[in-house]
């Protein structure tokens, strides 16, 4: 995964479109911020520029951001916002702040990648192509309890603290991208990344966060836990057979949220783990590290 280490763009505000967005309520300073807030409307950028990627922006508090001409949410408080770039984003991305009547803009290189084709067999035929009217009214009824959770945009800033692993010693055996072919039937891309392990091991919160969506027994996820880390950067975990947290449960970097299983669609025991953000899906497993390394950088840079 390609970082771009320093290749920050701190820019000078120019005119702009459209009025300024109106910012959230703003959250208590963090205590272990190591650089104030930008006083004048800058833009700095630093994360993974790349398919699938997520980066950490530093601009104005209440700054409204737009990526690729699509409004996505604002600054904090402490003028930090989280950006991301789906599976199939073209070579170049452009990201813009605007406030108080002016905008900055940064241009990006997004790094393609190659994704693999994965053969799933021996799946029950109900979850790869189900016909049952009882199942397919289960599958409408889940899809509106996810997209409830989905809407959260917490205002928080659990996604500062970077990310470590949900689960400590497994086997990954899936990653974030590839095209899958269920049972012999082409399938959307799998958007997660599995982690191979035994029944009962822990999963762990791997940022600090809010629980938005707890369900012990979907159809396709079996076991689910959604926790937004703020601006609706939300993790997913799939499969679980146990669930210790609850809908508005707030979760420590490291805590156990759950344990692995192999509920819902799956072959064997494997967490499944996802993100997304305001529609994009990500690939979590750049955000291990990641996100600190961009925070430092661009803190050191006010």
């Amino acid at each position: 995964m390609r970082w771009l280490a320093g290749a920050l763009f701190l820019l000078s505000a120019c005119a702009a479109a459209e009025p300024p967005a109106q910012a959230e309520a703003p959250t208590a300073p963090r205590s272990e911020e190591v650089a104030p807030a930008p006083q004048a409307l800058t833009l700095s950028c630093a994360g993974a520029f790349t398919q699938g990627g997520v980066a950490l922006c530093r601009t104005l508090p209440g700054a409204a951001i737009f990526v690729d001409g699509v409004a996505s949410g604002g600054a904090d408080a402490q003028g930090w916002a989280v950006i991301g770039f789906n599976r199939e984003h073209a070579e170049s991305a452009q990201v813009e702040a605007r406030a108080n009547g002016a905008a900055a803009f940064a241009d990006f290189t997004i790094a393609p990648r190659q994704f693999d084709i994965q053969r799933v067999s021996g799946l029950p035929p109900q979850t790869v192509t189900p016909t049952d009217p009882a199942v397919l009214e289960r599958i409408r009824r889940e899809a509106a309890i996810k997209q409830e959770g989905f809407a959260s945009i917490a205002d928080i800033e659990g996604f500062l603290d970077g990310f470590i692993l949900p689960v400590e010693g497994g086997t990954v055996t899936g990653r974030w991208g590839n095209q899958r072919i269920l049972n012999g039937v082409p399938s959307t891309p799998h958007f997660g990344y599995d982690i191979a392990a035994p029944t009962g091991t822990p999963i762990h919160a791997p940022a600090a966060g809010i629980v938005t969506l707890a369900q012990p027994d979907m159809h396709y996820e079996g076991g689910l836990v959604f926790i937004d880390h703020g601006q609706g950067l939300i993790t997913m975990y799939l499969h679980m057979s146990r669930l210790d947290v609850a809908v508005g449960d707030h979760v420590a970097q490291g805590q156990v949220i759950g344990a692995v299983g192999s509920s819902g669609r799956a072959t064997g025991p494997h967490l499944c783990w996802r993100m997304k953000w305001r529609e994009r899906q990500l690939d979590p497993s750049v955000a291990i590290e990641g996100l600190a390394q961009a925070r430092a950088q661009l803190a050191a840079a006010h």
